[in-house]
């Protein structure tokens, strides 16, 4: 099956670099909000569970983590990044489905999380992918 290479940009594939983008972004809006909410919990409209809050922190420092072993095109990011988003779906479904999950998880925003993390797996899952994260040293 002929199958066009993917698009490089200085030696990085377009792909990667996207999602490397947004894994930061996402990585950070997660560690600025679970910071905020561990230290503000005496705020009102800042209500939520504890577990929720360790949960965002450490979901976005995760993300920002391997994020950068992504970019260094390190197994270890390829590993990091599919293991959360797998994390993702599962947490998220099992709060929408009503079943015991991670306190606090907002629902409305488990349908976009989880379809993203779907679109991130599948991305990573390519063959191409796979082979250059897995490449022999």
């Amino acid at each position: 099956m002929n199958s066009k290479p993917p698009v490089l940009v200085k030696d990085r594939i377009l792909g990667i670099i996207i999602l490397i983008a947004a894994q930061l972004l996402i990585g950070g809006i997660h560690v600025f909000f679970g910071l905020l909410l561990l230290l503000s919990e005496n705020l009102s409209f800042l209500s939520s569970s504890v577990v929720y809050d360790v949960y965002t922190f450490f979901f976005g420092l995760l993300s920002l983590v391997f994020a950068v072993f992504l970019w260094r095109g390190e197994k270890v990011g390829w590993v990091g990044t599919v293991g959360i988003s797998f994390f993702v779906i599962v947490a998220d479904s099992l709060t929408l489905l009503d079943m015991p999950s991670i306190p606090g998880i907002p629902k409305l925003p488990s349908y976009a999380e989880i379809a993203y993390s779907v679109l991130v797996v599948s991305y990573l899952s390519l063959r191409h992918l796979r082979k250059s994260f897995f490449k022999e040293n």
